[in-house]
């Protein structure tokens, strides 16, 4: 009985703490004045993807076998890079904003 509720604790902080954890990382790290923190876990993600593919191909043995893999595992892993991204793109809606401003300030001067 002991065992399981361990497991089952183990399993809900990898399945709900992490990706939560990793979303308001991403807030955070978009939310920086510079554009390059937002785009980290976004790119390690498509990085893991990417490797993801290359290991999963290397076990397929036909042709139909391996684009199947591929397109697959691409699409399956890349759905939280596309997430994250949206993220980003969201956040950093204020600084566009704010920078449109800022031009239009200086074309008032």
């Amino acid at each position: 009985m002991e065992t399981s509720a361990v497991r089952v604790t183990i399993l809900l902080v990898f399945f709900l703490v992490l990706p939560i954890g990793a979303i308001v990382l991403q807030i955070f790290l978009s939310r920086m004045e510079s554009r390059i923190p937002g785009l980290i876990l976004p790119g390690l993600n498509l990085v893991v993807s990417v490797l993801t593919v290359l290991l999963m191909v290397a076990n397929t043995g036909s042709l139909m076998e391996i684009i199947a893999t591929i397109l697959s595992t691409l699409l399956l892993f890349n759905i939280p890079t596309l997430l994250l991204l949206l993220i980003y793109y969201v956040c950093r809606r204020k600084y566009r904003k704010q920078s449109q401003m800022d031009r239009m300030r200086i074309q008032d001067l």
